[in-house]
């Protein structure tokens, strides 16, 4: 697969976990206002990602939109979050 097609496998996975995503109720104390935050920088990992993609700057893209599915892990690991990762990348339809 090349890079271009893995990024934009990659991105089209975080960008369908963002409009499917799910605030949990935790049973261990978090702060609201933290996990708000980590999903905002996740969030801005994916829109450098997309940035970075269109520029040509594949490995920055691939670089960026991997630490945006490391934060969106870690915040479903410790349950603040649910989701699950599609199996499949959708294509947008060019209308």
């Amino acid at each position: 697969m090349s890079l271009e097609a893995l990024t934009t496998k990659y991105i089209s996975m975080a960008e369908k976990v963002f409009s499917e995503l799910k605030r949990t109720q935790t049973p261990i104390s978090l702060i609201e206002e933290i996990v708000a935050s980590v999903l905002c920088y996740a969030n801005d990992y994916l829109e450098d990602a997309k940035y970075y993609k269109v520029q040509g700057n594949l490995e920055t893209s691939l670089t960026s939109v991997a630490y945006c599915e490391g934060l969106l892990d870690a915040l479903r690991l410790i349950g603040a979050v649910n989701f699950e990762w599609p199996t499949k990348p959708e294509t947008k339809k060019l209308s």
